[in-house]
């Protein structure tokens, strides 16, 4: 057998070929016999192909229950400003909040061209003023991170990578229902 302009010696072959059969029985689609024509093989191959294709084309996404928002460039309307207050300088990348479940989930990603270090400290107090606690702990691996929980069940975890000068802040935060404000 000749692959890419050098010869295969025929046990990697046989290797190879026996692969493609086990993929392809894995997929649902009968290895083309020791009879099977080079076409029927690619044909086969195909089929197979094309099936594990549309196995993991992803389904419609549901359409968003009434009490979900979201939007990108701005604060969504009715977003709670209190609970997540915008930074003074800072551009919203999108937000978003669901108050049809419990906990509620509000989420909101910015940039600003501020230092991490800055970012944490802004919404530490924002936090800490509402009766949040900060979580032991200021980054996860070399990224400016904290966690803060309130009443035991509401949680805010904030994340802050850092490029060039722009600093990107993920936030995110699942509280009672009543929080959002």
């Amino acid at each position: 057998m000749k692959v890419i302009g050098t010869h295969m010696p025929a046990g990697l072959g046989l290797l190879a070929a026996g692969t493609v059969m086990v993929v392809m029985s894995a997929c649902g689609a009968p290895a083309p016999g020791p009879a099977a024509s080079p076409e029927t093989a690619a044909t086969e191959t195909a089929s197979v192909a094309e099936a594990a294709r549309v196995a993991t084309t992803a389904p419609p996404s549901p359409t968003a229950s009434p009490g979900t928002s979201a939007t990108i460039g701005e604060l969504v309307a009715g977003f709670p400003q209190k609970l997540l207050p915008l930074m003074p300088g800072a551009k919203v990348v999108s937000s978003s909040f669901d108050t049809s479940s419990s906990p509620a989930t509000v989420a909101l990603v910015g940039s600003v061209s501020a230092k991490p270090a800055a970012v944490i400290s802004f919404y530490t107090k924002a936090l800490e003023a509402q009766g949040f606690k900060a979580v032991p702990g200021n980054a996860v691996g070399a990224v400016a991170s904290r966690d803060f929980v309130r009443a035991g069940t509401e949680t805010v975890n904030i994340a802050v990578p850092q490029t060039a000068s722009v600093s990107t802040f993920t936030i995110g935060a699942n509280v009672s229902p009543g929080s959002i404000k």
